[in-house]
């Protein structure tokens, strides 16, 4: 049976292995996509920082960590989201920022179901 840690430490897996592939493997990817919108190195670079930092964020003993790690990613998600609306991208351009939202919105959910347990 799969307890409610499991599924958090699965869907932590998940999360920090899809940002590094995306921020790593993928990395010309996110170059070109920031210039098609338009938007500055710097942001792009500070984006990067931000998401790595929160992906380790999630391997952390303490819940609360884990929260702030999850809870970061969700927000850059969501503006990611909202980018992706301003400049009328296609639906399927947005599903990758909306799972890895709707992830960490779970993590996040999970982490406050296991901190109200103990």
């Amino acid at each position: 049976m799969i307890t409610l840690p499991d599924t958090l430490e699965l869907l932590t897996i998940l999360i920090f292995g899809s940002i590094i592939f995306v921020w790593g493997v993928r990395y010309n990817n996110i170059k070109d996509e920031f210039k098609h919108f338009n938007l500055p190195p710097w942001l792009r670079d500070l984006v990067g920082i931000f998401k790595l930092s929160f992906a380790i964020m999630l391997f952390s003993d303490s819940l609360d960590i884990v929260r702030i790690g999850a809870s970061g990613i969700a927000v850059l998600m969501v503006a990611a989201l909202l980018t992706h609306v301003r400049l009328k991208s296609p639906p399927h351009k947005m599903l990758p920022s909306f799972s890895l939202l709707c992830a960490c919105l779970t993590v996040v959910y999970l982490v406050s179901v296991l901190a109200i347990a103990t």
